[in-house]
């Protein structure tokens, strides 16, 4: 395996006075799906805003490939990394198809041409996340899911070698959360591309990651793969809920199945 893509060093970072995430040290493996779980407000997204510069670090550093991500050029970082925050906001009137060709700006220079090779990714982009009869239409005027689907779009059109996504289901409903799940799947098996998700379904993260990051209260609770992760134990220590894990009949991974006071 090469060499890491992205390494946090006793990383601290938050929002004004208030401190989020404390002294986290995490290697991202490359080429593999990572996803992160773990109860509101214990630092998931934090860890990703920090991750894609959006978020300057208290203290620690995030390196990309050995650089400091807050000493590199901005296009370079996003010729390399690209980000689906929560809740994008798109510019108002903008068409689908305006929006996700906005993918393409990182591999152009100030006096650079659309060429082909940009008119190819974003239809493969479109293609790729059944979003092509959708090009016409301004991004105001869809659903939920089909936006999501739209700025999920966008993203693929950077064509970077990781891609952070914070919560990259959410507003869809399970068939195409099943599609986007798919979609990333083969994104990085094809391409080699590193995924990084925030996810809130455990068994979604623990079918589709490679690995698995628990969080719990700013800090890493638990790295590795998802029969190593998920946990009744961790469970319980992580969300405050008792469960039972078994083996998923379909892909043997491990599934949670949550224990209510009416069970």
């Amino acid at each position: 395996m090469s060499d890491p893509l992205l390494v946090i060093h006793d990383l601290m970072a938050g929002y004004g006075e208030g401190t989020v995430l404390e002294a986290i040290n995490l290697t991202i493996p490359p080429g593999r799906n990572t996803a992160i779980v773990g109860a509101n407000a214990c630092g998931k997204s934090t860890l990703l805003r920090t991750l894609s510069r959006l978020l300057a670090p208290e203290r620690g550093k995030v390196l990309l490939d050995g650089h400091s991500i807050h000493r590199l050029p901005a296009r370079r970082l996003a010729q390399q990394l690209g980000l689906l925050p929560q809740s994008p906001i798109a510019p108002e009137g903008i068409t689908v198809l305006d929006l996700v060709s906005r993918g393409r700006h990182p591999h152009q220079g100030p006096f650079a041409r659309w060429s082909a090779a940009d008119e190819a990714a974003v239809a493969e982009a479109l293609e790729a996340t059944a979003t092509t009869d959708l090009a016409g239409r301004t991004v105001e005027a869809l659903s939920g899911g089909q936006r999501q689907r739209v700025w999920i779009a966008m993203a693929l059109a950077q064509q970077t070698n990781i891609l952070l996504l914070d919560e990259p289901t959410t507003f869809l409903d399970i068939n195409h959360q099943i599609e986007v799940l798919d979609l990333l799947t083969d994104l990085n098996r094809e391409r080699g591309t590193t995924i990084v998700m925030v996810l809130h379904d455990l068994n979604l993260a623990a079918r589709y990651a490679d690995v698995l990051v628990a969080m719990a209260k700013g800090r890493v609770y638990g790295l590795g793969a998802p029969e190593e992760v998920l946990t009744e134990q961790m469970v319980q220590e992580v969300f405050g809920l008792e469960s039972r894990i078994m083996e998923d009949p379909v892909t043997g991974k491990p599934m949670m199945i949550p224990l209510g006071r009416h069970v």
